[in-house]
């Protein structure tokens, strides 16, 4: 494969995405630097080329056509206008953008009406606004824009908020809804050609890592006669994989279930009349 037949994928070189995206890329089978240095890294076998990238530019690049695909966030893709279009989420790195100031200083969004916003998110707080009917003086601050309010060159913030601690340590409430829900997104350009195999492959490789991350293998072994029921406990994807055993009258079972779901589901097999009731992780899947 020549070396412009190589699908282009930004991936975040630092902040909270990093290690996450690099993470799920490994376990989607794909090569990934050792170094936090390099910049670019060829995966011949997977006829990948990756980009590490500061996140806030990923999208910029994706749109403008300088790279096929990227991993950022949403609220960075929105915030850049980029033509870039979100093709997955990828269940990390989840946030919430929200409004913060004093407690009672605003009542509520619709009292942001000619205050001033500080945030590290102009465009993405100015469509907020905008489809909101809303006319508020953004100042753009790069970071730490919980202290604007105390040195007065805010009335208000808007920021991504994860835990909410360092709004309360610097004296600061939540209100109104979210203005946007965030989390990890693989992006495409909105216009231009791109190697749909190659996007199929990687989407479905990422798709069966969130598959696996979120499921499990549960085997047990039941009387024949409460098979019905233990089925509709664990209903797999398609049915469950039923055996016979060497013992009249039993069955083995095989499913995937939800994870989280896992030591309930166990309880109530084991309720029912089920044994010898095993989970096992899931490696990779296709479904």
């Amino acid at each position: 494969m020549s070396d412009e037949n190589y699908v282009k994928i930004a991936v975040p070189n630092k902040g909270s995405l990093s290690e996450a995206a690099a993470q799920m890329l490994r376990e989607a089978g794909y090569a990934q630097r050792t170094d936090s240095k390099e910049l670019v890294l060829l995966d011949e076998a997977n006829g990948v080329e990756f980009y590490y990238l500061r996140p806030r530019d990923i999208a910029v690049y994706v749109g403008e056509g300088t790279l096929d695909l990227g991993i950022t966030g949403r609220d960075m893709l929105i915030d850049s206008g980029a033509a870039a279009t979100e093709i997955l989420p990828l269940g990390f790195g989840r946030s919430r953008f929200r409004f913060a100031a004093p407690r009672g200083a605003v009542p509520g969004v619709a009292g942001l009406e000619g205050k001033r916003i500080a945030t590290s998110y102009p465009g993405l707080l100015r469509r907020y606004l905008d489809q909101h009917g809303l006319t508020a003086k953004l100042v753009h601050l790069d970071g730490a824009v919980e202290s604007s309010i105390a040195l007065g060159v805010a009335d208000t913030i808007a920021d991504v908020v994860q835990t909410g601690t360092t709004l309360r340590k610097a004296g600061l409430a939540l209100f109104g809804d979210a203005i946007l829900e965030s989390e990890g997104i693989l992006i495409r350009r909105s216009e231009g050609e791109l190697d749909e195999t190659a996007l199929d492959h990687l989407t479905r490789r990422l798709s069966s890592v969130l598959v696996a991350r979120s499921y499990v293998i549960m085997d047990y072994d039941c009387p024949s006669e409460i098979l019905d029921q233990a089925s509709a406990l664990t209903p797999g994807f398609e049915s469950p994989t039923v055996s016979p055993l060497a013992r009249e009258g039993w069955v083995a079972v095989r499913s995937m279930v939800p994870s989280s779901e896992a030591q309930r589901l166990m309880d109530d097999l084991w309720d029912l009349g089920a044994r010898a009731i095993l989970v096992t992780e899931v490696a990779a899947c296709r479904l």
